[in-house]
């Protein structure tokens, strides 16, 4: 059977960095009750030179080159984001235009923090279903430009970046020994709509709007929701945590990571955690913290990995895959 394997990885990060003590200057906060409540410790703001189309394309080059190709190799530009460069055309166009590409197809997927998930999933359709043999699948946001800088409950835990991987059609077996997607689990709830949101848009008020967000709501769902995909993920392979080399959550905060790892019993050093250094990136987070892991040699060919994410909407979603 046809497995999407992954051929390269790259991130791109803006210049500046912010760091909590910074943010005691604009809102009343703390870096002790930034800590303590997310584990967040800085993240990156995007430069009025810096736009998620350009991250994009820095993610999606440094991805290229890690597996030795051009844009020419790649059939499907697939784009996380929940923050375009433009309302239309989709912000994967211009960053195919950027790469040079004039073939193949692009297109943006809008799952909020659970994007990057939801375009591996797509990806990998596209690939078993013969439609494309190499996708570039980017997550990149530029979430400082939707935030309400006067709201301290939001404005401290999010980030810009941008990550991305390949992936390629590859030859399998049908067993969880394959490499590549072994396996993708989707859910979505729109009932949940008004515990994260941005409150803004073409349709309703024709302006960008701000996020707004139920903090403890969030926190309610999270881990049950996360926890039931990645359950889902591990009966369908015939696997269980202790098969799991690494699970790579999205970084939204702390406790909602350490949380789901102890109830599904994974330990702690098997977890990726990217979140002190980023912040939440939404849809960048999750190839962002694969790209630190797979630079400092923790990930490694063969392993079992999970990646999860849970966003507004609520979406949520896991996708498992032997690197």
């Amino acid at each position: 059977m046809i497995r999407s394997v992954v051929r390269g990885y790259g991130a791109a990060l803006p210049k500046r960095v912010m760091t909590n003590k910074e943010l005691e200057t604009l809102v009343d906060t703390s870096d002790e009750w930034i800590v303590q409540r997310t584990g967040i410790r800085q993240r990156y703001i995007a430069g009025d030179d810096e736009t998620t189309a350009s991250l994009g394309e820095q993610a999606a080059r440094a991805a290229l080159d890690n597996a030795g190709l051009t844009p020419d190799d790649i059939d499907l530009v697939l784009l996380a984001t929940s923050t375009p460069d433009n309302t239309f055309p989709a912000t994967a166009v211009n960053i195919q235009n950027r790469l040079g590409m004039t073939h193949g197809y692009a297109f943006d997927m809008q799952a909020v923090c659970s994007g990057f998930v939801y375009a591996m999933a797509t990806a990998d359709l596209h690939i078993r279903g013969g439609m494309a043999k190499r996708v570039l699948v980017i997550g990149a946001e530029t979430f400082s430009r939707i935030l309400d800088w006067t709201d301290r409950t939001t404005c401290v835990l999010f980030g810009d970046g941008a990550g991305a991987l390949i992936l390629e059609a590859a030859e399998g077996e049908g067993t969880v020994a394959d490499r590549g997607i072994l396996t993708s689990h989707l859910r979505s709830d729109g009932s949940h709509k008004e515990k994260l949101y941005v409150d803004g848009g073409p349709s309703t008020t024709g302006t960008v709007g701000h996020l707004r967000m139920e903090g403890r709501e969030v926190f309610k769902h999270a881990v049950g929701m996360i926890t039931d995909v990645i359950e889902a993920a591990f009966e369908a392979t015939g696997t269980t945590a202790e098969d799991l080399d690494w699970l790579v959550p999205h970084q939204a905060n702390r406790r909602i990571i350490d949380g789901s790892a102890k109830k599904l019993g994974i330990p702690p050093e098997k977890v990726v955690v990217t979140v002190d250094l980023h912040g939440n990136t939404s849809a960048a987070s999750i190839p962002l913290a694969l790209s630190v892991a797979l630079a400092d040699g923790r990930i490694k060919k063969g392993d079992l990995v999970m990646l999860e994410a849970m966003g507004g909407g609520f979406t949520w979603g896991a996708v498992l895959i032997r690197w």
